[in-house]
């Protein structure tokens, strides 16, 4: 029922940035949470942000002072600003939407950063 589907990806250059957006629709519990992980190959999924019902943010050590996690009022959509990106932060970037009993998750969106 419920559906989510990121977008944004690309490829970028070191120290470019990029804004990944997570879109949820269908039949959509209350929100407990939203927010981002990620996978490189060869890694294990990562914790990158997460933004709260009441708009309170976490994120990953990794991404702390580079990344910022917002969304639109009144809409299920959820935004990933990245910034001063690296090539190690190339990884499947995958939205997840939480609830008090359940986590949804999206299928992905492909980040590459490379010169």
């Amino acid at each position: 029922q419920v559906q989510l589907v990121e977008s944004g990806g690309g490829l970028v250059q070191p120290g470019g940035s990029l804004r990944l957006s997570c879109v949820v629709s269908g039949s959509i519990p209350i929100m407990y949470a939203m927010g981002w992980y990620r996978q490189a190959p060869g890694k294990q999924r990562e914790f990158v942000a997460t933004i709260s019902r009441d708009g309170a943010a976490n994120y990953g050590d990794s991404v702390k002072g580079r990344f910022t996690i917002f969304r639109d009022s009144g809409k299920k959509v959820v935004y990933l600003q990245m910034n001063s990106l690296k090539p190690e932060d190339t990884a499947v970037y995958t939205c997840h939407f939480r609830t008090p009993t359940s986590t949804y998750w999206g299928q992905g969106t492909q980040v590459t950063v490379s010169s």
